[in-house]
């Protein structure tokens, strides 16, 4: 799972028919202390999201179409799946003694 920010929408007009009526957003991926990773991913939305929300993604093939419920033959990378509030770092660990 990875989180982003939705920075927009996707709109095609031809695409496959499991995409009919899905909407796509374009998703900018964030590390996990909120820092801009520098990728960007499209993903089907499964919670509503619009522009500026941090949301979590699943950007993983089999669990995307089992959450889009395309079949085994679905094409899907990713997948808006919830909203993140907040993350929670643990502390750096402390290095071994030698």
């Amino acid at each position: 799972m990875k989180i982003g920010r939705v920075i927009g929408t996707v709109v095609a007009t031809l695409k496959l028919p499991h995409y009919r009526g899905e909407k796509q957003l374009l998703v900018k991926l964030l590390e996990p202390d909120g820092s801009d990773s520098g990728d960007y991913v499209v993903a089907f939305d499964r919670c509503q999201a619009g522009d500026g929300d941090v949301v979590l993604l699943i950007d993983e093939g089999n669990g995307a179409r089992q959450t889009l419920q395309t079949g085994p033959k679905g094409v899907v990378r990713a997948v808006c799946v919830g909203f993140v509030d907040s993350v929670d770092l643990a502390p750096a660990p402390k290095p071994f003694a030698s």
